[in-house]
Formats: structure tokens, sequence, C-alpha cells
């Protein structure tokens, strides 16, 4: 592995640390201008320290590897109190310990004085070496996505040589990324003990934090957990299309050993443990490797909600940066060729970049008899020739398949009662058969967007048959390994992916923003709102390009005449404005029907929007603040912002009144990178200066046109 050079980093590291401890202003903040911020390691001795000018995080290799430092070089914040086992195995059912030191005296804080005095744990596994690497992405380079830099750190363990794990082998991996404070950690396993293990579980993380908050009495569920930190992995769903509700790794927990915390019962949640809540549940056989979840620890300097929301949509765009990919696609209702080349030709003529075959539309990527393949090549085929995106919906959850096929559930052991009732197990035959199928069809087609609905939503399946897993211990391991596997294969071949659970960190692009289905039977003046808010809500930690919205333009979910916008020539306003506050949040809606336009006026109205979103594109793919909420009472806006970019902001503003209204707007711009002045012009008109105030506000007396719309360029 490429080694860095140890005495240019040890200097950098110097000036980074010695910065943050005086309190000085080395560089911009990272959100603004993150160049500088590049991630070294420095080996001092017995001491290794990874840091990249925001986040630094320290290491002792003697008696064993130990954690002894974790800073927030930004606030100055010391995420460690306590010195913990860097991983943790349950092999066998008995806990195996990887690294750690004992005989910590004091438990709410760790003095440097203190570690001499350390003792390693004769039964844990022992420090081998370590490797510093430039960072290797973790998904396979597929020529269309920029991957992330950084440096790696690897630290080597082996079981003692009189333990029965002998020739048991352990990789602790910590990524640590340039212009971000954002560190991924991960484990590999390499059984070398001549025999099979039943690998139980897998702690890639034993985080001692300290607490949030002092509460002589509580309990944890009721305690606010730290602030500092946050936690995502690649092991999340539920399809909650958030994703803290996704998380399925993250566990706070007591620590009875932290006798002086301020809590009676000693119940401060202040331990980060991360695994996942349904065991591992693997049989590791002899001489192969098992590779962990990956955690990804962001480290957050406050409490201001739209800064940490920009800070995690940072954390997208650098370790899932497909996420940025946002084609304008319309979702087409039918398979009929003659109705899907003319709506090819549609897009051809209006701007449109994709087609997406919907559910109902009759569309089978099951079927792959040459007939059904011709059929649908040779549509892609046509697509292609008009430079134009086709790919198709399909469904793997909430079906039944068989009683064979379908998941077993463990309480019954009988099919049902799954998380959507009945459903198919991935790894069932017809499962294994489903992806099978999938790849061939796209392979074949040459198909580039998949919209898989219903993913696999972490189902335990207790069938003893299935040849994709061998029980129900290792049943979600094994399907999560498909599904991400599915994943994976699409992104190397550069296929765009919908997908409603939180996969994106596995290769998905975009999940739904959020909404009620049944919304869209309302009337067309309530969906504007309610979509404007749901855009306003869903936006506070995921990116416009994650997110897909809904424009049914036929009638959906009933609602009639009222709720729908065919014919299209007779609702060309409304069409305009819900294709308006949908681009104009950078969010691509289905649009779903059975074409894009019916008459001339009608065509030239969807071209002149997607004109607009593709002339500002840029700014209107870039992070939005929030400006007010949606209320129906009085205006609502957002404020796209960008430091980066020759325009620095672009605010839509809309008025839901029935008469036009006159308003004084504060725009904040200390995102923009802007300090003194902003030339700002309404839509297309001339270019006018203001002065900010001391909080990087431009004040703007505008006037929204009644039940309309304006916007806002910031250069």
């Amino acid at each position: 592995m490429k080694k860095i050079n140890i005495l240019t980093a040890g200097l950098l590291l110097q000036m980074q640390l010695a910065g943050a401890q005086s309190g000085t202003k080395q560089q911009p903040d990272w959100l603004i201008n993150n160049k500088g911020y590049k991630a070294v390691a420095a080996v001092q001795g017995k001491d290794i320290t990874l840091s990249n000018g925001l986040l630094s995080r320290s290491f002792r290799v003697s008696p064993n590897v130990i954690c002894t430092d974790y800073r927030n070089l930004t606030s100055g914040e010391q995420l460690l109190r306590a010195i913990k086992p860097e991983a943790q195995l349950v092999i066998d059912g008995k806990t195996v310990n990887i690294g750690g030191a004992y005989t910590q005296r004091q438990q709410a804080y760790l003095l440097p004085a203190w570690l001499d005095g350390m003792q390693a744990g004769a039964a844990d596994m022992q420090y081998q070496r370590y490797e510093i690497a430039d960072l290797k992405p973790y998904m396979a380079d597929n020529g269309h996505t920029r991957q992330s830099t950084g440096k790696s750190l690897i630290f080597t363990y082996a079981a003692p040589a009189s333990s029965n794990l002998k020739g048991l082998s352990v990789k602790v991996h910590y990524d640590l990324f340039d212009g971000i404070p954002l560190v991924s950690k991960w484990l590999e396993i390499s059984n070398g003990t001549g025999k099979s293990l039943q690998l139980n579980q897998v702690k890639n993380e034993i985080l001692a934090v300290p607490e949030e908050e002092s509460a002589v009495v509580g309990s944890p569920e009721h305690m606010a957990k730290p602030h500092g930190i946050y936690v995502e992995s690649n092991y999340a769903f539920n399809n909650a299309m958030k994703a803290n509700l996704s998380d399925q790794t993250t566990h706070w927990k007591t620590d009875s050993t932290y006798t002086s915390q301020v809590n009676y019962d000693l119940q401060t949640p202040c331990v980060l443990e991360i695994y996942p809540e349904v065991p591992v549940g693997i049989v590791l056989g002899d001489n192969s490797r098992f590779e962990s979840i990956r955690t990804y620890e962001l480290l957050m300097d406050g409490y201001d909600r739209e800064r940490n929301g920009l800070a995690k949509r940072a954390m997208y765009r650098t370790v899932a940066p497909w996420t940025n990919r946002n084609p304008i696609f319309m979702h087409l209702v039918s398979t009929d060729p003659v109705k899907v080349k003319s709506v090819i030709d549609q897009c051809a003529a209006t701007g449109y970049e994709g087609v997406i075959l919907s559910f109902g539309s009759g569309l089978n990527m099951e079927d792959t008899s040459a007939a059904n393949i011709a059929k649908f090549k040779s549509l892609a085929d046509y697509a292609k020739s008009k430079g134009i995106m086709l790919g198709g919906y399909s469904l793997f959850s909430s079906r039944r398949i068989s009683e064979e096929d379908d998941v077993i559930n463990p309480a019954t052991g009988k099919t049902g009662g799954a998380f959507f009732g009945n459903a198919p197990c991935l790894g069932s035959k017809w499962g294994l058969s489903y992806i099978a199928k999938l790849e061939y069809f796209f392979t074949a087609t040459g198909f580039n967007i998949f919209e898989n609905d219903g993913p696999y939503p972490g189902d335990v399946c207790a069938s003893a048959t299935h040849p994709g897993h061998t029980g129900k211990d290792d049943s979600q391991w094994k399907q999560m390994e498909l599904q991400k596997g599915l994943y994976h294969w699409m992104y190397a071949r550069n296929i765009y992916v919908n997908a409603p659970d939180w996969y994106f960190l596995d290769g998905t692009n975009k999940i739904a923003l959020g909404y009620r289905e049944v919304n869209f039977s309302l009337p067309r003046a309530e969906q504007q709102i309610l979509n404007r808010q749901n855009i306003y809500d869903g936006l506070w930690e995921k990116t416009g390009s994650m997110s897909w919205g809904f424009v049914p333009l036929t009638e959906y979910q009933g609602g009639g005449a009222a709720a729908t916008l065919e014919p299209l020539k007779d609702h060309l306003s409304d069409y305009e404005k819900l294709m308006m506050q949908y681009y104009g949040a950078g969010v691509q809606a289905c649009y779903r029907g059975p074409r894009l336009y019916d008459t001339d006026s009608t065509r030239q109205l969807v071209a002149n929007v997607i004109s607009w979103y593709k002339k500002y594109r840029p700014i209107l793919n870039a992070d939005i603040l929030h400006l007010r909420r949606p209320d129906g009472r009085d205006w609502d806006g957002i404020l796209h912002i960008s430091a980066a970019l020759p325009q620095k902001g672009l605010a839509m503003l809309y008025n839901p009144t029935q008469e036009a209204i006159t308003r004084e707007i504060a725009l904040p711009l200390y995102y923009s990178g802007l300090t003194q002045t902003a030339r700002i012009r309404e839509k297309e008109g001339p270019l006018k200066t203001y002065t900010l105030d001391r909080e990087f506000n431009a004040h703007i007396k505008i006037t929204i046109p009644a039940g309309g719309y304006t916007w806002l360029v910031v250069e």
C-alpha cells in the first residue's frame, strides 16, 4: 500500500490541531469552501492520528490499539470520555473484544497521563500492524460519478496463540474523507482457524462519548442523545423514506462502569454501539472472508437544524456522489410500442431525458421470453437514438408468490406476518430467479432506468429450504446482501435506480420525497400547497436530486376532474405551477399519464419550463435553505445556495392567496460566500446591488402575483 509522507503529514497535523486549540480560524467554513481540508495520517512513536483539519481521531498501539482522542476541530468538542474495545465479535455464542485496554480509573474523562498504565486483555484480539493508504472507493468506478478522496488507516488484529480462535484475523478500517468531518469504519474478518465458525454478531463501533445532559433520574429513551455525532450505515430499511427511521444499526447504550455520572441509576445514554438489530447469524467457513456493514460518522458543530442538514447533504454528495444525478423523466402508463415511441418523441421535443414504464403500464421484466425481450430492446434502441433513457417499474415485495417462496414467519412457521403481510423471500428459489431475470432483462434490452418498488424491507424468514439462506438466523443478512448485490450490479452498468427505501449508500439514486398518495385525489390547488409542504419538509436532510415527487396527469386514487390535469390543454396554469414548484426545488416528479402534451400550446409550455430548468440547473440542484413553510395563508419559499457556482443563489417564492402580496424578505446568504454585497435580480430583470446585514442577509421587497410565483437570482 502507498505510504504517506509522515513528516509532511505530521507538520500539517500540528498546524491543524494548533489552529483548533487556539481558537483561530485558519481556514474558511467547510460548508462554504472545503478545498483546504485534506486528510493526513501522522505517526509519532506509538501514536497515530488521522486528521483533515475538521476532525481528528488518534490511536495508541500499545498495549493494544486504543482510541485516545476524537475531536471536532471546528467546535473543539471532545467526543471521547473513556476507552472501549475498538470492535467486538460474537462467535459461537462467545464475545470477543478487538483492541481496547483496561484500568481507566475515571470514566467521565480520559487523561493522557493514564495511558501508559493501561493493560490489554489477555483474551482480546491483539494488534499486529497498521497500514496507511489512499482511500479506495466503496463502489467500483463506473466512469459516471466522481469518487471521494481521503486516507485510510487499517489496523490488523489476531487472536491470541492460546485461543481456540487461533488463525482468526480482523482488519479494522478507518476511512477519513477530504473536505468533510466524516469517518467511515468497517471490518474485514478472515477465518484461518481450520474450521467453520458461527459468526453471530459484529459490532464495528463501540464509543464512550460524553453525555448530552445531566439528569438525576430518568430512563435512556427519554434522555437526549449526544448531538455532536451523526451516524448512518449501509444497512437501512423500513420504507419510512427517512434516514433516522430506516436506521437498523445505531444503538445508544448506558454504561454501568461510569459510576460518577449524575444519573443515580446509571441510565445515561452515553455509549454508541453500531451493529445490526437482527444479528448477522452466518456461518463463516474456513478460509473465507466476511465484510461488515460500513458506518459513517459525521461530526456536528452545533444545534442549528439548517446547518446540520447541509452537513448531512454534504455527506451524501461525498460518499454517494451518484445521488447527484438527476435526469428529467416521466411515467408512462402504456407499453404499446406506438404510444411508447410517441412519448419518446415528446420527450425529445421538450427536453425530457427519460421515460419510465410505470406501474400499470403492462411491463413485466420477469418475462424473459424472446418476444418480450425483442419488443423492449427495440423500444430501448429507439429511445437511445433520440437521446432518451428508457426504464421500467418492477414490484418485489408486497405481493404473494407461493407457500414455498414467501417469507416464513418465525413466530408461526407459516407465511404471512411480513412487513407487507405476504411477501416473497429474496433468498427463495423465486427470489433468486427474480434477480437473475432482472439482470438478464436489463442486459438484453439495454434499459437504463430501474424503478424497484418494495425492495427488500428487512423481513426475517424462518424457512430452512430456501437456497439463498440457511435458516432464520442468517436470513436478514443474506437477503440484504442479495438486494445490495443487485444495486451494485446496476450501478456498475450506469443503470439509474429509483427505490423507495434507504439504499443510497449501496448505489441507488433516488427515493420518494415523502407524500400521501390519496392526496392526489384532492383539488389541484390543494395539491400544489401540499406538494410544496412535502418539498419543504422532505429536503432538510435529503438533496433535491435524491428525491422524487408525483404529478398524476390522469385520475389517481379518485378525485375526478377537479383533481386531474388531463386534458392538459384545459389546465395549463395548474400544469405549469406543478412543474415549476418541483423543478424549482430541483426535485424530479413522476409525471404519470399517457403523454406530456396534447396540443402545440401544451408542448410549448412544457418545453419552456424545461428550458428554464436547464438554464438554472446547476443552482437548482444545489442545496436549499428553508425560508418559510407553506401554510396557505401567506408567502412561502426556499432558497438554493452555492458558494462554488457563478449564480450564488436562486429563491423560489410562492403566493397561495387570491391577491397579490408585497413582502420584505430576508435572503440568508452566508453559505453563498458573499460577505458585503450581493447582486440580485427578479426573474430575467436587471441586477440590483444589495448590502448584506451583519448576519449576511439581503433584504428585498418583492411583489408575488395572486396564486402565482416568482424567482430571484443571486450573483
